[in-house]
């Protein structure tokens, strides 16, 4: 909605506001004015060539580094991190402090993924690899789950959130959420004080896990004023609750329901918070849960794939008197929510 300083003035002559509110209020918008609009996030050819060189740099010492990579020696690593992170953090911060967020941005996060890579190298020269032993090599840490990699995580994890303390960037964010997902798998070996952990001890870790990344995401919602910044906290924090639970084998069909509910739940958080991820998850795990009641419970019912379709058009129905009281109904839960739940919504 758009107002003029007429409609303004008006609300000032019929007292809504004060006369000295009324000009402070002019004043702001006068200066907004002269300063002009405030440039919109974009994502053209130049933010994909960032990120896509970014991610290439990233991946190049780490994910798709060879063997012959791994054979340069601990020290020999470390120092080769260390002098990438160092590099890629001075001109990061040159382009940032220049104004250029997004590319300076990206450098930033660039040195922060050279944290694993220097741990790795640290604990390769003194044997530093505990009761676990020596995992593999630098690549086998994004691909194999084992508890020795804990320590590359924890120091990923300290050095995006000290780099987050400079550098507001939400691709810093990203780094670390998948440093935290990595340590919901590779826990598991030091909660249960076992070599070899069977899947169910690891889908048990990573609800738990993803609960509180879940927790933690929520926390930046409501403490921050970048809601950019805890999508990926969302994502990641899903991807393991979620993942956790749609893992459950041998569930009864009671569990089943209870499962189908659970992603019901999903749907109604992303409607009251606005987090599309909760979405998309809960759309998944009823879309599953249907197609476990088509293949199994109804296999040769003929009148499922009649009842399902008439499920599908009441859903489409109810997509229609949403979108025809979207505004009633948004105010309402505006009012109606508590506050703390409130301060969820962007």
């Amino acid at each position: 909605m758009s107002y003029s300083e007429r409609d303004l003035r008006a609300a000032a002559g019929a007292g809504v506001i004060a006369p000295d509110e009324l000009q402070r209020l002019l004043t702001y918008l006068e200066q907004q004015a002269k300063a002009g609009p405030t440039p919109r996030a974009t994502f053209d050819a130049a933010h994909l060539l960032w990120y896509a060189g970014a991610l290439i740099v990233i991946g190049a010492m780490g994910l798709f580094s060879t063997v012959a990579f791994s054979q340069m020696g601990g020290r020999a690593l470390t120092a080769c991190a260390l002098a990438y992170a160092a590099a890629f953090g001075f001109a990061g911060n040159h382009l940032w402090r220049r104004d250029l967020r997004v590319p300076g941005g990206l450098l930033i996060a660039i040195a922060v993924s050279m944290a694993p890579l220097a741990v790795y190298g640290l604990q390769e020269e003194f044997g530093w690899w505990g009761k676990f032993g020596k995992p593999g090599t630098v690549q086998d840490f994004y691909v194999w789950i084992k508890g020795s990699w804990l320590f590359m995580e924890i120091a990923t994890i300290a050095a995006g959130s000290i780099a987050l303390r400079f550098y507001r960037v939400p691709f810093i964010v990203a780094i670390i959420s998948v440093a935290l997902w990595f340590m919901s798998m590779d826990l598991s070996p030091w909660i249960f004080n076992l070599g070899h952990i069977d899947w169910e001890m690891r889908r048990i870790v990573s609800i738990w896990f993803g609960l509180g990344m879940l927790v933690l995401a929520w926390i930046v919602d409501t403490t921050s004023d970048r809601r950019d910044l805890g999508f990926w906290l969302h994502l990641f924090g899903l991807l393991a609750f979620w993942g956790g639970i749609s893992a459950t084998e041998g569930a009864t069909e009671l569990g089943k329901a209870i499962y189908c509910l659970m992603n019901v739940g999903l749907l109604l958080i992303a409607v009251i918070i606005v987090r599309r991820a909760y979405a998309v998850f809960g759309a998944i795990g009823i879309t599953m849960y249907l197609g476990h009641l088509a293949d199994v419970v109804f296999k040769d019912s003929l009148l499922f794939p009649f009842a399902l379709s008439l499920i599908g058009v009441a859903v489409v129905a109810a997509g229609l008197a949403y979108h025809r009281k979207q505004q009633v109904i948004a105010e309402w839960v505006t009012t109606s929510l508590p506050t703390s739940v409130q301060r969820l919504r962007p």
